[in-house]
């Protein structure tokens, strides 16, 4: 008997998923399927109660990486997807990286990247969806760098008006930036104010220098950070 047609996912058909709460990934590069994701809990970082660590803060105000934003998507998703010192393997695929280039080109895909001396050495990438935004993979080349361009997007999402930042699952790197856990039950409802809000992505315009200093005042009006 011939197997199921492959169902093509569209980039609408994943904006749907986002907003349900679902989220795809493949169990590994090589492998062209995937498949849907809905934790039962799912990590956040609130983005009222970031949390950076006085190494990393001394870091981000000191400037070390020039911090640009939808600049090279290609390129931050192929360090995303690339092997490095805390992954032998990644699950992004072609699948993937072809899916979330075109939520890109429609404006719902975006990137945070860190570069010195004109090379990409870190980023993030995730999705937007109203006032929510899902945080999909993040890689360095240098240390902190991805840790930096963190500090940057939960600044310009604070200041732009979102509401949600979707993390996946909290994991112990996660943690110490300030990933928690919640049910499914209390996600959902997060989720559907949140998707259903106003937020600004280009708060900040497209080509502005945002220095570190800036980024942390953003984030250090939260008295409950420490």
């Amino acid at each position: 008997m011939a197997g199921s047609p492959r169902v093509e996912i569209t980039p609408e058909i994943l904006l749907r998923a986002y907003a349900a709460g679902i989220f795809p990934m493949a169990e590994d590069a090589e492998d062209p399927s995937l498949f849907w994701v809905e934790p039962r809990a799912r990590g956040i970082i609130p983005l009222d109660a970031v949390h950076i660590p006085r190494r990393l803060a001394r870091t981000v105000r000191q400037d070390l990486f020039e911090i640009r934003v939808d600049t090279d998507f290609e390129g931050v998703i192929a360090g995303c997807a690339a092997p490095g010192d805390d992954r032998e393997r990644t699950w992004i695929n072609a699948r993937i990286r072809r899916l979330y280039g075109e939520l890109f080109d429609l404006g719902h895909c975006h990137t945070v990247e860190a570069w010195r001396g004109g090379r990409l050495v870190g980023g993030l990438y995730g999705v937007s969806l109203g006032a929510a935004f899902f945080g999909e993979s993040m890689f360095h080349r240098e240390r902190d760098a991805s840790k930096v361009a963190f500090v940057h997007l939960a600044a310009r999402l604070r200041v732009g008006g979102f509401t949600l930042l979707d993390a996946q699952f909290r994991t112990d790197h996660l943690a110490t930036l300030g990933a928690i856990e919640i049910p499914r039950r209390d996600y959902k409802r997060r989720l559907e104010a949140a998707v259903t809000g106003r937020a600004d992505w280009w708060v900040w315009p497209p080509g502005i220098r945002v220095e570190g200093t800036t980024a942390l005042a953003a984030l250090a009006r939260d008295p409950a950070r420490s």
